[in-house]
């Protein structure tokens, strides 16, 4: 309201100087200017009553508008820091996230390694032992080896002392010792019984 009466205020006062400066301008023109001056303050009086009625019927609308745009303008910047805000935990979870994936992927990679150590382990553990099962395979078969080329050597060397021995009967035996032979073995037979 006070800015009302203020602009009500400034358009009387223009009027009033104006007339007041027009009525002076012209001293030959008395009984024209004073028509002149009745007719120039009815056209400001009118022209105030106007100003006046227009700011009071506009006034309204405009800072129904206006108050209007400033509500929007305020709900708009509340709801841009309520997105912003969202925005913003969003981004934290994320972020919260993303920090527990790279957590987990480091546990995940320990684990694997772990597993691979292990692994190896085992693969080492069993290659010891079919290395020592291998050796003891390889003992085994190397002492069985030994074996058979001991009794094939043996019964070699029995059968060359076998046909040394025939040569050698067969040399220095005569027939003197054959009939000496069968006498003792008939002596014997004979004593059996």
């Amino acid at each position: 309201m006070r800015v009302k009466r203020k602009i009500l205020l400034t358009l009387v006062l223009l009027g009033v100087t104006t007339g007041l400066a027009y009525a002076t301008g012209g001293e030959g023109h008395h009984v024209a200017s004073g028509v002149l001056l009745k007719d120039f303050l009815y056209r400001v009086f009118n022209f105030a009553i106007m100003a006046a009625i227009l700011i009071y019927f506009v006034t309204k609308p405009i800072k129904k508008g206006l108050s209007g745009r400033s509500e929007e303008v305020a709900k708009a910047l509340a709801e841009a820091e309520q997105i912003k805000q969202h925005a913003e935990a969003r981004f934290a979870e994320y972020d919260q996230k993303l920090a527990a994936a790279d957590a987990e992927i480091a546990q995940i990679g320990a684990a694997i390694r772990r597993e691979g150590e292990l692994e190896k382990e085992k693969i080492l553990a069993t290659a010891r032992e079919t290395a020592v099962k291998i050796e003891k395979e390889a003992e085994n078969a190397a002492a069985q080896e030994v074996a058979r080329a001991r009794a094939a050597l043996q019964a070699e060397a029995v059968k060359l002392a076998v046909d040394v021995a025939e040569q050698m009967l067969k040399k220095n035996f005569t027939n003197a010792d054959d009939s000496r032979l069968i006498d003792e073995y008939m002596q014997k037979v004979g004593d059996l019984h």
